[in-house]
């Protein structure tokens, strides 16, 4: 099987965001993704693009996908976030994710950051097991924390009251 890794185009987006509802269905959540296309196009490309997006592309389909963007931690200095790899259920097992992801660590590299991070569900066995295999540390004790619009909401009501 052939396949190209490239930089993703606009043009892309459109079959990025299938991926990405793949991959939300994969992590029990298919409700959760409110993006679509046109969000990814403004957000990923122009003058200040909030992503780099990597494609895994066979025979004219995008069959994978790796979101990432630059963090700054106070103290390692520029990073690389791994926001999401997606390789399409279909092409799972052909070397696709790997390839992505061997994408992502190379452009970090060459980039010169001091780190690259991503977060893992702690029940995706396969994956937990591949990247501790690839030399990452997957950290046991750090808990990923959210707050949503809702939230923010609140908060900020409360905290105008106070």
């Amino acid at each position: 099987m052939e396949y190209i890794i490239r930089k993703a185009v606009q043009e892309d987006m459109p079959q990025v965001l299938e991926l990405i509802k793949e991959l939300a269905v994969f992590e029990k959540e298919p409700e959760a993704v409110i993006i679509d296309a046109e969000d990814l196009k403004r957000d990923g490309f122009g003058e200040n693009p909030l992503f780099t997006c990597f494609v895994a592309e066979v025979e004219g389909r995008i069959q994978g996908m790796a979101l990432i963007y630059f963090r700054y931690s106070t103290w390692k200095g520029k990073t690389v976030h791994l926001e999401d790899l997606i390789v399409r259920e279909s092409w799972r097992g052909k070397g696709l994710g790997n390839a992505l992801y061997s994408k992502v660590i190379e452009f970090a590299s060459e980039k010169g950051v001091k780190r690259t991070e991503w977060v893992v569900l702690d029940w995706n066995k396969n994956a937990v097991d591949f990247y501790e295999r690839s030399g990452a540390t997957v950290f046991r004790d750090w808990w990923t924390v959210q707050m949503d619009e809702a939230g923010m909401r609140k908060f900020m009501e409360r905290a105008s009251r106070s």
